[in-house]
């Protein structure tokens, strides 16, 4: 096989592996996910986004000290030099949830908008963490005591605590709390990436493809709910898999059978009709 082409199981064993080190590089597996959507990308394709990043991270300025030193640097180099930012039309846009489009495009999802900031500040030697609030990542910088809170998504601008708060009413209607503040750890984060990946194919009954290969994504997580084998059954059935769905089916209802029986006698139901489908 062309080595710009890989077998795309070599993608996936690659994930797999780094899901389950000491500490998970993120920038790997987003590149990762990346590569899986588009196999054209290739290995020359993840190290240009990795040359992108050390690039980018090149060019902020030298000594920075503080978190508000280094909020400010990045905001200025990424926000406004190099225009990264998302607007509401890129939550319809698939490529807003894939690095190597991110960092070509300059425009994505506000988490992955995160992860380049992440990224560029952690390679030049910043403090830097991303802040899952709900319905909208952002990211921080400093200890708790003198922490300091930007959104990328708005090309980097401050956020006072009065802004998280709107922020997280707006999305959840529930009140900020201390916990929503802590730091994500990289295989958290994946794990959101994964999710908007997956609700945005689900709107798109034609992307099935899509979800299943995010589904598959996270099913090679070292920790992930059973229920998307589940997931995984109905979209191998919904993409005429029947036989493949049917035996995810059973093995799921054995998952599920001894806590809640009705419930698994129903899913082996749903496995016969997926085989009956070949009749």
């Amino acid at each position: 096989m062309h080595p710009q082409h890989p077998d795309p199981t070599a993608w996936r064993r690659r994930f797999a592996e780094e899901a389950r080190e000491e500490r998970p590089d993120l920038a790997t597996l987003c590149l990762l996910i990346g590569a899986e959507a588009d196999p054209a990308l290739g290995q020359t394709g993840l190290d240009a986004a990795e040359v992108e990043l050390d690039r980018l991270a090149g060019l902020l300025p030298f000594g920075l000290t503080g978190p508000r030193a280094w909020a400010a640097a990045l905001s200025a180099l990424l926000g406004t030099r190099c225009g990264f930012h998302g607007t509401a039309g890129d939550y319809q846009r698939l490529e807003s949830s894939l690095l190597p489009q991110v960092l070509r495009r300059r425009r994505g999802l506000p988490i992955l908008l995160s992860v380049v900031w992440m990224e560029v500040a952690r390679r030049a030697g910043g403090r830097v963490y991303g802040v899952a609030l709900p319905g909208h990542f952002v990211v921080g910088f400093g200890d708790p005591e003198e922490r300091v809170l930007a959104d990328p998504f708005d090309g980097g601008r401050p956020l006072s605590t009065t802004d998280a708060e709107l922020l997280v009413a707006g999305a959840t209607g529930q009140p900020l709390t201390p916990s929503m503040l802590t730091p994500a750890d990289p295989l958290s984060t994946v794990v959101r990436v994964l999710n908007n990946i997956r609700v945005w194919a689900s709107a798109r009954p034609e992307r099935s493809d899509v979800g299943l290969w995010a589904v598959e994504l996270s099913l090679l997580l070292p920790a992930h709910p059973a229920r998307l084998r589940y997931e995984r059954a109905q979209l191998l059935v919904q993409r005429g898999d029947f036989l493949a769905g049917a035996a995810e089916l059973d093995a799921y209802a054995e998952v599920v059978d001894a806590v809640e029986p009705t419930a698994a006698t129903a899913i082996r139901e749903r496995a016969r009709a997926a085989r009956a489908m070949l009749n």
